[in-house]
């Protein structure tokens, strides 16, 4: 069973000493600066131009990669500081330890912030358009010259073993990447397990998977010292989670189930009736119908359905993770929160005119197919000069085209799978923006 001592670890990469939480300067709490590092880091940044679901438009109603993620924060902080609250009655001795109800919070708010980090432009679509190049597309003949692990992170590329990637990869003169706390690291890792085998059961932390063969080793430094337990009964590298990766979970459950359903119908996808019809089931004890119906603006009534909607699924996560303490802790409770929740299908109806209405829209697969041709040409174009160059025999092209690739991602002499992934890794954090104009740039437009 794990314990709340452990899991909330303050240790960062490279530490020899232990932190404890009572020599901790209140005025700069160590999981609060995880969550500034993360807020000041260039990879974050990145997602300001990044498609949450609906492409970036001319409208000022559409939620990025970024919007999203701060929006996730602030639900996570507010479930983290709701459980630690409780938590800490229930476990005097952290309180003893120096330990706040405020931490929880900070944990699962800078957890949230950081929980899209991974993903590549162009939507949920860029992880498939990854994956297919090397299962379909040119980068199949890859295949014989990799181990099957190191295959399937390819034919499988997941956005968040991409995020442990990118907060802990070593580069030279910055090891450990942002040096985040271990709890924190820990709550982010929603998926503690690597590629293979493939969903071996139908436990939630084995739905996909958090961590690349190139990862390992950061990987079980952090589960280990975490105390997560171990789930395999092979040789494979799978764990329990850590019990606050519930509560990002909820918390991004809860924001892309409402917040995208409220995008739809401000930008006229979804009819505002359907707010009323799918939303009321939510918010019937808590809405004031004389305050709904002053509100002029559509904007306005739906924002106000969204805020009470949130709060009552807030409610629930919150009661439902309580209640499960234990479970969580003796890593048997299997779904995500939301699953248990008394609104599972009001959630799930909610979730199907979304998919009709807004993913499958006309806007938002004319994107994605563009992200697919976009994304394939880039790696291969990148791929083919970085390892035509570790072979001795790149052309004048390939050359330019290595001028254009950052330092840090011209690794010429290490292992095929090593390569391939650091230009993965390069594709990944582009913005869509950026994606677009490089694209346009090797097409031979200097427009």
């Amino acid at each position: 069973m794990m314990n709340w001592e452990q899991l909330l670890s303050l240790k960062r990469f490279g530490d020899i000493q232990k932190r404890p939480r009572a020599k901790q300067d209140e005025t700069r709490l160590g999981f609060e600066v995880d969550f500034d590092r993360i807020i000041f880091s260039e990879a974050f940044r990145s997602l300001q131009d990044k498609t949450q679901v609906i492409p970036l438009s001319e409208t000022d109603f559409v939620h990025t990669r970024l919007t999203h993620s701060l929006e996730v924060s602030v639900v996570g902080r507010t479930l983290g500081r709701r459980v630690g609250k409780v938590l800490l009655e229930r476990h005097p001795n952290l309180k003893q330890l120096g330990y706040s109800f405020n931490d929880f919070g900070a944990i699962v708010a800078a957890a949230s912030v950081m929980h899209d980090i991974g993903n590549p432009p162009f939507g949920h679509s860029g992880e498939k358009a990854i994956g297919e190049y090397f299962k379909t597309g040119k980068g199949l003949h890859h295949k014989a010259t990799l181990s099957a692990e190191e295959y399937q992170d390819l034919i499988d590329f997941e956005g968040n073993a991409n995020g442990l990637k990118i907060l802990t990869e070593n580069r030279e003169g910055v090891y450990g990447g942002l040096r985040l706390s271990y709890a924190t690291l820990g709550a982010f890792i929603k998926y503690p397990k690597v590629s293979l085998p493939k969903k071996p059961t139908t436990h939630i932390a084995d739905k996909k998977y958090g961590c690349f063969q190139s990862d390992k080793e950061a990987f079980l430094d952090i589960v280990e010292d975490l105390g997560l337990l171990n789930k395999s009964k092979t040789a494979a590298i799978s764990y329990h989670r850590h019990p606050l990766t519930f509560l990002v979970e909820a918390a991004d459950d809860i924001c892309y189930t409402i917040i995208d359903f409220e995008d739809g119908i401000n930008l006229g996808l979804i009819e505002e009736e359907f707010a009323l019809e799918y939303l009321i089931k939510l918010v019937k004890n808590t809405i004031d119908t004389k305050k709904y119906h002053s509100l002029k603006f559509k904007k306005d009534r739906v924002s106000y359905l969204r805020a009470l909607a949130i709060n009552t699924l807030i409610n629930e996560a919150v009661d439902i993770f309580l209640a499960n303490e234990t479970a969580i802790l003796k890593g048997t409770f299997s779904t995500s929160l939301l699953d248990k929740c008394a609104y599972e299908a009001q959630i799930n109806d909610i979730l199907k005119i979304s998919i009709s209405k807004i993913y499958k829209s006309q806007e938002v697969v004319e994107k994605e197919v563009a992200g697919y041709k976009i994304i394939a040409d880039l790696l291969d174009i990148f791929v083919t000069a970085l390892n035509n160059h570790h072979l001795g025999s790149p052309t004048n092209y390939d050359s330019l085209l290595l001028n254009l690739l950052p330092k840090e991602f011209r690794i010429t002499s290490a292992s095929t799978y090593e390569r391939i992934m650091a230009i993965c890794t390069y594709v990944s954090r582009m913005s869509d923006s950026y994606a677009i104009r490089i694209h346009k740039k090797i097409q031979g437009s200097i427009i």
